[in-house]
C-alpha cells in the first residue's frame, strides 16, 4: 500500500506540482486546491516549517566591513577621474550580519531543495525586467514564519472545506498557515 497520494500523475509531475503549491503557500499564506492535493502539500509544508523552527536560532551576529558606493543627492554613484578613467568612489561601512552556523546552513539548503524561486512583478509597470524583484522565501521562513510558530508543536496549517468545484465536482479546500 502506498504512503502517499499519486494524484494521477507521474512522479516528476507530482513533485513539481507539490513543490509549486508549497512555494505558493509559503509565499501567499494560503492557497485553494483540491482536498487530496492539500493533504499532500500539508505534509511537505509542515516539514519545511518544522525544519526552519529547529534551526531558527543557530546563527551568530558578526560585524563586517563592506565597501558601499558613495551617492550624490539624486541617488547616483559619485565618480572621479583616475588615470584618465572614471572610477566609482567607495566608502567603507561596518555592518552587522547574521552568519549561519552549519546546522542552520544545512537546513536552509534542504529547504531550498523544496521551494522554487519566486519573482514578484509589481502592478504598475509590468513587463519591465527592472521592476521585478526576487523574493527570498527561505529568509521569510526563518525571519517571519518560524518565530511565529516557535512555541507550537506541529499543526502549522489548516484545511477549510469550501465546497465542490463547478466543472468536475472535486471537493475544493482552502489550505492556509494558521
Amino acid at each position: 500500500m502506498a504512503h502517499y497520494r499519486k494524484l494521477s500523475r507521474t512522479s516528476s509531475q507530482r513533485k513539481a506540482l507539490l513543490r509549486g503549491q508549497v512555494t505558493a503557500l509559503i509565499h501567499n499564506g494560503r492557497i485553494i486546491t483540491t482536498e487530496a492535493k492539500a493533504k499532500e502539500v500539508r505534509k511537505i509544508a509542515e516539514g519545511v516549517i518544522a525544519r526552519a523552527i529547529r534551526a531558527g536560532e543557530d546563527y551568530e551576529e558578526v560585524t563586517v566591513q563592506a565597501k558601499v558606493p558613495r551617492k550624490d543627492k539624486d541617488g547616483k554613484r559619485v565618480k572621479e577621474v583616475v588615470d584618465g578613467k572614471r572610477v566609482t568612489i567607495y566608502d567603507t561601512v561596518e555592518k552587522t550580519i547574521k552568519k549561519d552556523l552549519p546546522s542552520r546552513l544545512h537546513a536552509r539548503r534542504e529547504i531550498l531543495k523544496v521551494l522554487y524561486p519566486v519573482t514578484e512583478v509589481p502592478k504598475e509597470g509590468p513587463g519591465r525586467k527592472k521592476n521585478t524583484k526576487k523574493v527570498d522565501l527561505v529568509a521569510k521562513l526563518f525571519d517571519e514564519i518560524a518565530p511565529k510558530y516557535k512555541d507550537r508543536n506541529g499543526g502549522y496549517t489548516r484545511i477549510v472545506k469550501i465546497g465542490q468545484r463547478k466543472g468536475d465536482g472535486a471537493l475544493e479546500v482552502l489550505l492556509e498557515l494558521v
